[in-house]
């Protein structure tokens, strides 16, 4: 074959490729989904930018906010990085780069676990899109101070401090914070923070699971040699039922676990929790659950978008990695189409600029109940950023 015959063949295939590619504008609710959300996060970071504030939700017809110290922090910088990486616009580049670096001091936390959503979600993905070196310095830092609140005698990292009525809790929502550490495992060679979560991760998957592979909220440890004190559901309806956000945190955390490690063990629990969630006979028909599984009121207990977003980002990588991906792909589809409807995409200007109605924070504190939240916005954003490629949907 001759270098010219070569060079037809490549073309021809590029030219098919561009061709078979879709659109998003092709497609009615992806359309949506994406202008509205550029249309709210333009506004609200060009209208808390001279203040210097970082959204959080909108509750009681006010804005509230998250400093450095809000574990809900990193997210609205994350959503506008997801923003720039669907768009290419250089506008949400620049936000995305002005709201990070508000976060600066959190790297040098060492009083929550939380470090991990709050810098991964802003520096990792202004990392993973820049390649900016302070970003990489700011994630090690981050990393260094989350280590320490990992115990060896206990195998797991710490998640809250001065609870009288716990020894050593620990929460699902922690296995999130595995991913900065194993990111900064792989970008420095040290293996000490991968080990961590590998630690973290075994020992979450022997405790924190029920025989319906429904979770717990927290298990309280023995802070000298790690055995089970107790275990609870603190933002659920109680100790024995499902909270949705909580079951969403571990179908993601065993999800990223295997892409880390390939260990079977966590993708079969990821697995497992996928078909309690999806096979869930109190789970809606348009897939956006109640705040608990098990919620007293039931049709008419608040639903939670946050945790429906959620899902739906995790189901979409879940589905790249077993044979019968499509089954969590379509699932991931009906989610995000329901989530840009009218029912839960917010009109343009409204809401309080966020992205997304109807989520609920603490209910069992009475606090957030069926309001926007940043995380849920982040995790919506990741979920149509993970969609798209995976139907290699083109968004120019």
């Amino acid at each position: 074959m001759t270098n010219k015959s070569k060079s037809i063949i490549i073309l021809l295939l590029v030219f098919s490729t561009l061709i078979s590619a879709k659109n998003y504008k092709e497609i009615p609710w992806l359309k949506t989904a994406i202008d509205r959300s550029q249309e709210q996060l333009l506004a609200a970071s060009e209208k808390y930018k001279a203040g210097k504030l970082n959204p959080r939700t909108f509750e009681n017809g006010k804005i509230n906010f998250a400093n450095f110290k809000d574990w809900t922090c990193g997210f609205f910088p994350g959503s506008l990085w997801y923003m720039y990486e669907l768009t290419n616009n250089v506008k949400f580049k620049k936000d995305a780069e002005f709201y990070t670096e508000l976060l600066d001091q959190v790297q040098y936390r060492k009083d929550t676990h939380d470090v991990g959503f709050m810098l991964y979600c802003s520096y990792g993905n202004g990392f993973r899109l820049t390649g900016n070196e302070n970003y990489k310095k700011v994630l090690i830092n981050g990393s260094n101070s989350l280590m320490t609140r990992f115990h060896p005698e206990v195998g797991l990292i710490k998640s809250w401090d001065k609870r009288k009525e716990w020894q050593y809790p620990v929460i699902i929502d922690n296995m999130l914070n595995l991913e900065m550490l194993c990111e900064v495992s792989k970008i420095t060679g040290e293996n000490s923070y991968k080990k961590a979560s590998v630690s973290h991760a075994d020992k979450t998957l022997e405790n924190h699971f029920r025989e319906d592979n429904s979770c717990f909220h927290v298990v309280n440890y023995d802070s000298i040699n790690g055995k089970v004190i107790s275990k609870v559901t603190h933002q659920g309806f109680s100790n024995s039922s499902a909270w949705a956000r909580g079951q969403g945190w571990a179908l993601y955390g065993y999800t990223m676990m295997y892409r880390e490690t390939r260990d079977p063990k966590y993708l079969n629990q990821a697995r497992k929790v996928a078909t309690f969630i999806l096979n869930n006979p109190n789970l809606p028909a348009d897939k956006v659950p109640y705040w608990d599984f098990n919620a007293p009121n039931i049709p008419d207990a608040p639903r939670d978008a946050s945790a429906a977003a959620i899902y739906a980002s995790a189901l979409v990588e879940l589905s790249s990695y077993v044979k019968n991906g499509k089954d969590y792909l379509d699932a991931a589809e009906k989610i995000l189409i329901s989530l840009s409807s009218p029912t839960y995409l917010a009109e343009k200007g409204e809401n309080g600029l966020f992205i997304l109605k109807h989520s609920v924070g603490n209910l069992p504190a009475k606090k957030e109940i069926d309001v926007p939240l940043n995380y849920a916005d982040y995790y919506y954003l990741e979920a149509l950023v993970r969609f798209m490629k995976a139907k290699e949907i083109s968004i120019n």
